[in-house]
């Protein structure tokens, strides 16, 4: 299967000229959704369809540029068999890591992990059981750009489409956050806007919150302010303390994150200024 993501100004005949493109190029419609925004009058839609002879495909995509240049769309044409390659980066707080790894293996998360970045080596025994490539950057104030280069090789000889902040517990440049826009997926500790900074759960407890949660955003040059992709949060009372707040919270930032990787491999997520819109 294969899915056509895209957006443009609304007006009428878009989904019409999708659908009869698809239809007569041999084309099954196998899921379709849509979504109209009131405050920009952007359209967004996303279908997956199915190539029904050899040559459909190449005819689709030929006849569909004429379409979206009609109608000036932003248009991506992608293929739902192949996984999305992925990077991981992670710091000492390996339990986002150990929850990608068993959905991976599992076969549960359609990524195709080419390498795990750290600045720390408490997970390369982990990682290398795999027979992942792990490659330790200890970052320093001095040694940051050279660091953050070396990864950006790692992305590009890879041809890496997605990056996952696993808690890598390191402020991205502006550089590297702008270099890598709409493929680098951060997890915060938080139900955002909550607790920032060092020992949040302790934050959490020291003020009596009632629910603990965790986000997950695009990274961008803002510190923490990216477009939110997916949230969860849990109950929380007087009787927790900060070390069962932090268990609770480890298990809801995994499967944040992992919800998020999802969508974004399945290619439902589109970014829309400080938002996502999600279909």
């Amino acid at each position: 299967m294969h899915v056509l993501r895209l957006s443009c100004d609304d007006k009428p005949g878009i989904v019409a000229a999708v659908a009869t493109t698809l239809s007569n190029n041999q084309c099954n419609i196998e899921e379709s959704a849509q979504f109209h925004d009131d405050f920009s009058n952007q359209f967004f839609m996303r279908v997956v369809f199915t190539p029904l002879q050899d040559g459909c495909l190449s005819a689709f995509k030929a006849r569909f540029a004429e379409i979206a240049d009609e109608f000036k769309m932003d248009y991506q044409v992608c293929d739902l068999s192949c996984p999305v390659k992925t990077l991981i980066m992670v710091s000492q707080h390996d339990h986002c890591l150990h929850d990608l790894f068993y959905r991976w293996n599992k076969g549960n998360l359609p990524i195709d992990i080419q390498a795990v970045v750290s600045n720390h080596n408490v997970t390369k025994g982990f990682v290398e059981n795999y027979s992942i490539p792990f490659q330790h950057f200890p970052v320093t104030k001095e040694n940051k750009i050279e660091q953050e280069e070396k990864v950006q090789t790692i992305i590009d000889e890879n041809d890496i489409e997605l990056v996952i902040m696993a808690r890598y517990m390191q402020i991205l440049t502006d550089n590297f956050c702008k270099e890598n826009t709409g493929k680098v997926i951060n997890i915060h500790h938080s139900f955002l806007p909550g607790f920032k900074g060092a020992r949040p759960y302790h934050q959490a407890y020291e003020r009596g919150v009632k629910i603990i949660g965790a986000t997950a955003h695009f990274a961008t040059a803002d510190l923490d302010e990216g477009p939110i992709i997916t949230q969860d949060v849990v109950p929380v009372d007087h009787r927790d303390t900060p070390d069962t707040m932090q268990r609770l919270g480890q298990d809801t930032e995994s499967r944040v994150l992992a919800r998020a990787v999802k969508l974004y491999a399945e290619r439902r997520i589109f970014m829309h200024d400080r938002r996502t819109i999600i279909l």
